[in-house]
């Protein structure tokens, strides 16, 4: 029998089983997907949110716990256990000396990518570097790896894990660490989740999915069916608004659009609905998504004039480009007048101001509604760009309750060996909203407290409370 079972094949499960094996326990890791698509979600990412300080390599400045926090309380509206996200915070700030440890390199943030320097330390070669080098790693320390193995579902008894049921039978473990992700992928879940509209529409048919296809929450629901205490509401996840000529699955960060708080955004109707200067990108970016999902035919157009060239990361695809707003708005299929009748109502209300696109500047509308409160510049320079979006879910935030030892929970009564990670508890951090790196954050926190947790049980030592960090 092996003393750690990991079910997953992310960063938070490939954390955890390295930690597991490095604290003296053997490891198996099963992840669901193929070889070639291992990973999950995390090969789509490409950076951590960090506290630190001082300087440190890659990070400029200083970036405290508590301004930590408080851009994380902001970006969720308070709905977060303060608790546990400032035990992730603080994690944060251990745990790149480990990661490099293990193969994980870090960079400098590229060009066109906004204010971030100081906040978020960035992989090189992304996320997918960062998942190979754990998996070396994870092997040469003797985890063992199964591909193409989902877990169907866990037997438990008085709320402690006894095997894991796969297509080819039983696994049976001391301690077993979930961390396979949530229920992004899983089209039926989302529509059920979702409903139907006032218009009679059901939004989650014109989702697309940022990220991995195989995080279809099989074992999240068989946990919930279960009885396990549940955190996060089924329609919360990270949301943004991606190209809308992106793949169903893995379109990844590459399909995202950046420029929105250089212009405006419209409906198909032609109108704005939305403040697109509110904050900075990295924290309004992922509240798109949810806000092109609540608008007609759950569609939405980024418009932009030649100013903003350059002063963003430019998209993959190209988006329509046309030498007058009429054109424009014939390429995007928007009601002509009706879309000029916001330009100009959106032009006339911009204030002059000094233009600064690294600060909160002073360039706002005055007497429009919705408001654009910062980055207002007039869109009257041609060429003009309009870039067609659509809701792109990263991932959901139902999952499991937890607490600082990643304990999974029953009726209030914590499970003596099963411990939960990643997209599957971050709902206890992410009610709503998202800030750039903050899910790896919460990912590698958990995986690595998870993963020493279970191993401490599997090998009878005393399960402790984590106040520490683990270098």
């Amino acid at each position: 029998m092996v003393d750690v079972l990991v079910i997953g094949g992310g960063n938070s499960a490939l954390c955890a089983a390295i930690m597991a094996r490095e604290a003296g326990a053997s490891v198996l890791l099963l992840e669901s997907a193929p070889k070639e698509w291992r990973g999950g979600n995390s090969v789509h990412t490409r950076n951590l949110r960090c506290m630190h300080e001082g300087p440190q390599d890659v990070l400029l400045g200083t970036y405290s716990e508590d301004e930590y926090w408080q851009d994380l309380y902001k970006v969720t509206a308070g709905k977060t256990d303060e608790h546990l996200a400032r035990l992730a915070i603080r994690e944060s700030s251990t745990c790149r000396a480990w990661m490099m440890k293990h193969g994980v390199r870090f960079q400098a943030p590229l060009s066109g990518t906004l204010h971030l320097s100081r906040t978020n330390a960035f992989f090189m070669g992304g996320g997918k570097a960062l998942v190979n080098a754990y998996y070396r790693s994870a092997e040469k320390l003797g985890v063992e790896i199964r591909y193409n193995s989902p877990v169907e579902s866990l037997e438990l008894k008085d709320g402690d894990f006894v095997a894991a049921h796969t297509q080819t039978g039983k696994i049976e473990a001391k301690t077993c660490v979930v961390a396979s992700g949530g229920f992004e992928s899983n089209l039926e879940w989302l529509r059920e989740a979702w409903g139907q509209n006032e218009r009679g529409e059901y939004p989650s048919d014109n989702f697309l999915i940022r990220g991995t296809q195989f995080n279809k929450g099989v074992l999240l629901k068989n946990l919930l069916d279960q009885g396990v205490d549940s955190i996060g509401e089924p329609t919360q996840a990270h949301m943004v608004a991606i190209d809308a000529r992106a793949p169903l699955y893995d379109g990844g960060i590459c399909t995202r659009i950046d420029c929105v708080s250089l212009g405006i955004v419209v409906n198909r109707d032609g109108e704005r609905f939305y403040d697109e200067g509110e904050d900075f990108w990295p924290k309004r970016y992922a509240i798109w998504g949810r806000l092109v999902a609540k608008q007609p035919g759950q569609v939405a157009y980024s418009v932009i004039d030649s100013k903003a060239l350059g002063r963003f990361m430019p998209p993959v695809f190209p988006g329509n480009k046309a030498d007058t707003l009429e054109e424009l708005a014939k390429q995007m299929n928007v009601p002509v007048e009706t879309f000029l009748q916001t330009i100009r109502d959106y032009n006339q209300a911009c204030q002059a101001g000094k233009f600064d696109h690294t600060t909160l500047d002073d360039c706002h509308t005055l007497g429009l509604q919705p408001a654009k409160t910062h980055w207002a510049l007039r869109i009257d320079e041609g060429p003009f760009y309009a870039y067609m979006v659509k809701p792109g879910v990263t991932f959901t935030y139902l999952g499991l309750k937890t607490d600082q030892n990643a304990s999974v929970f029953f009726d209030g009564k914590r499970s003596t060996n099963l411990f939960v990670s990643g997209e599957m508890m971050a709902g206890n951090i992410l009610g709503q909203g998202y800030t750039a790196g903050i899910g790896m954050a919460i990912g590698t926190a958990f995986g690595r407290i998870a993963g020493t947790q279970a191993a401490h049980v599997a090998l009878d030592q005393v399960t402790h409370s984590v106040e520490k960090s683990y270098s």
